[in-house]
Formats: structure tokens, C-alpha cells, sequence
């Protein structure tokens, strides 16, 4: 199964982490997308880390990432740099979706 997560707030990092780690030990591939005020986790390690574990893909909204003024030059490499139609794609490719 793949589970999409669309991060639109910075209020539930734990719950974030925390399902993403679940279904990946369960076997799933999990696919996240950043944007609005989700994008503010992007400064922070607990969540970019997530990045280098397999079956993890990521990405955030550049726009909305712009407007939060998130210095986009420390975020890992391995998370994508993109817009809603990266968001688009996640819904089309993702089994279920939580939106935290």
C-alpha cells in the first residue's frame, strides 16, 4: 500500500514521524508533501531525516515554502523541490492519505 501524508499545518511532527515509521515497518511506501504552514518542518531534522529511510519519498511546495520564508538551501537534497502538482501526483499514486 501506499499512504500518502500532506502536511499542511506544523502542529503534529510527532504524529507525522511517527505514522510514516509505522507503515514503513509494516511494509507500505509512504510519500509526504509539505505545504503552508507544513512547510516550517522543513527546519527541522526529526522530520528531514525521514528522508533517508526506505520507502520514504518527499517533497514540499516551493511557493508555499517561499512564503514562509524557509531558507530552502538546508533542506536535504532528497527532499523534492516542487508545487501542487507534485501534490497532485501523490494523491493520484497513494492508496489512502492523512492530512495533518
Amino acid at each position: 500500500m501506499k499512504l500518502g501524508i500532506l502536511i499542511n499545518t506544523a502542529r503534529h511532527l510527532a504524529d507525522v514521524i511517527g505514522i510514516a515509521k509505522a507503515a514503513i515497518a509494516k511494509g507500505h511506501e509512504v510519500i509526504a508533501f509539505n505545504m503552508d504552514e507544513g512547510t516550517k518542518l522543513l527546519n527541522d531534522p526529526l522530520l528531514t531525516d525521514l528522508c533517508k529511510s526506505k520507502g520514504i519519498s518527499m517533497c514540499f511546495c516551493d511557493h508555499s515554502a517561499t512564503g514562509m520564508n524557509i531558507s530552502k538551501e538546508s533542506i536535504p537534497a532528497g527532499i523534492i523541490c516542487g508545487s501542487q502538482y507534485n501534490n497532485a501526483v501523490m494523491v493520484d499514486a497513494a492508496d489512502r492519505i492523512i492530512v495533518l
